[in-house]
């Protein structure tokens, strides 16, 4: 995994938030939407933005960019990467562990993501050993869904879930996001759903209730 992006909003952070982009998009994509966030209350904090891999995606003929996982097709379950998504959280892990080598405990961080990047986060989130802040998914579905109830580990059991999606978004639809949000409730997690009249993007009003979340997570 190339270098990431790092952005810290004072000296010796204290959290820290991983951000994993969407399909396509790099490391930078999300660096303005979390410099729009304020996380005065939480105290310092860093920003990490990963880059995902290089890697050819199905349906998109093979084309070659930035891709956590394989895009096999829209059958669901059946035709997901699940060694893309593996290799993918055990590098996320990796990050995690990095941020707690430098002095910030898992307790104290927080995985996000939007699209790929939300079901990276919801496959890390809920597996990673040690207990952590939170999970944030925007505009994404939760995958290996079945496998979650197995996979799950015992520290991050009821992690607080922040979980936002496009009531418009023809990419991933309403319906699947909505799906990720029953599953994972069913599962007993405590979800923060919330729903915004845009397509597969992020609204002002989203990255408030973001930040509204994250201060609760983390303060």
């Amino acid at each position: 995994m190339d270098p990431a992006i790092e952005i810290e909003t004072g000296r010796a952070p204290t959290a820290s938030v991983v951000v994993l982009h969407g399909l396509g998009a790099d490391g930078g994509d999300f660096v303005p939407i979390a410099e729009e966030l304020d996380l005065g209350a939480v105290g310092p904090v860093r920003f990490v933005f990963p880059h995902a891999p290089m890697r050819p995606v199905t349906v998109n003929r093979g084309y070659v960019m930035r891709a956590w996982y394989d895009i096999l097709g829209f059958g669901g379950a059946s035709r997901e990467d699940e060694a893309g998504l593996r290799a993918s959280r055990d590098a996320i892990d990796t990050l995690i562990a990095r941020e707690v080598g430098r002095g910030v405990p898992a307790a104290r961080i927080v995985v996000a993501g939007f699209s790929q990047g939300c079901a990276m986060a919801l496959m890390t989130g809920v597996r990673h050993p040690q207990r952590l802040a939170g999970v944030a998914g925007m505009s994404g579905y939760l995958p290996l869904a079945a496998s979650t109830a197995t996979e799950r580990s015992e520290a991050n059991r009821d992690v607080p879930i922040f979980l936002a999606h496009g009531t418009r978004d023809p990419i991933v639809g309403l319906a699947r996001g909505e799906a990720s949000r029953d599953a994972l409730q069913a599962l007993g997690y405590a979800v923060d759903w919330y729903a915004y009249p845009i397509e597969h993007t992020v609204s002002l009003d989203e990255i408030r209730d973001l930040e509204r979340w994250l201060v609760r997570v983390l303060a």
